[in-house]
C-alpha cells in the first residue's frame, strides 16, 4: 500500500503524526510505501528564517496566545515518546532545503530515518533546520553523498519542485498538514491517533 503524508518540518503535528503513522503499521503484516510529500506553513518566508519569538507574535498576536495550543502539543508528543524542547528553538526556517533532502533521502531510501533526525533536531533540540550546514551533517550521517547533497539543496530545480508540491497540495484543498493519502482513495487530516489511521488503511485496501 502506498501512504503519501503532506508534511513541513517545523509542524511539531507532523512529527507527532508522523511517529503515530509509523506505529500504526508497525502492528500490521504488511508491506507500505510511504512518501513524504512537502508541504509549507509559511511559503513567504525569508530564506534566513526568522526570529521564533517574532514569528509566534505574528502568527498569534502574543505568546500567551500560543501557549495552551504548543502545551497540548508537547503533551501529545510525550505520548509518542517525543521530549519537545521548544523553549531551545530561537529561530523559525524556511522548509524548502529540509524538503529537498527529505526528497533526496527517499531515493536513497533513507527517508524515515532523515524524517525523524530533521525533526528530532528541530523540536528535541533546537537545532536550525534552515541552515545548510545542518542539513549536510544529517544527509552525511545517513550515508547520503556531502558533495550531492550540497549540489541538490542548492539546485533551482528542487527549489521549484518544492514550491510546485506546495501549489499542488493547496489546490487539492489543503491548508493544514499533516494531510494523508492512503492508496489514493482514502484522505486523513491531522495528526490522527493510530486507530483512526488503522481503520483508513482498512478502507482503502
Amino acid at each position: 500500500m502506498k501512504i503519501q503524508i503532506f508534511i513541513d518540518t517545523v509542524c511539531g503535528w507532523c512529527f507527532i503524526g508522523s511517529q503515530r503513522l509509523i506505529s500504526s503499521i508497525q502492528q500490521l503484516n504488511e508491506d507500505f510505501e510511504i512518501i513524504y510529500v512537502p508541504f509549507q506553513l509559511n511559503p513567504d518566508m525569508p530564506k534566513q528564517g526568522m526570529n521564533r519569538t517574532e514569528y509566534v507574535q505574528k502568527k498569534f498576536g502574543s505568546l500567551e496566545n500560543a501557549k495552551p495550543m504548543y502545551d497540548n502539543m508537547v503533551l501529545e508528543a510525550q505520548k509518542e515518546s517525543l521530549q519537545f524542547k521548544l523553549s531551545s528553538i530561537t529561530k523559525t526556517p524556511n522548509t524548502v532545503a529540509s524538503h529537498i533532502l527529505i526528497d533526496l533521502a527517499r531515493k536513497e531510501k533513507v527517508q524515515k530515518e532523515v524524517v525523524y533526525n530533521i525533526f528530532s533536531d528541530y523540536f528535541e533540540k533546537g537545532i536550525d533546520i534552515g541552515d545548510e550546514n545542518n542539513l549536510v551533517k544529517v544527509g552525511v550521517k545517513h550515508g547520503i553523498d556531502e558533495d550531492i547533497l550540497k549540489k541538490e539543496l542548492r539546485s533551482s530545480e528542487n527549489i521549484n519542485k518544492v514550491n510546485k508540491m506546495d501549489a499542488i497540495g493547496r489546490k487539492m484543498g489543503i491548508t493544514g498538514v499533516p494531510f494523508y493519502i492512503f492508496n489514493e482513495k482514502i484522505l486523513l487530516s491531522g495528526a490522527q491517533r493510530p486507530e483512526a489511521i488503522l481503520k483508513a488503511i482498512e478502507e482503502a485496501q
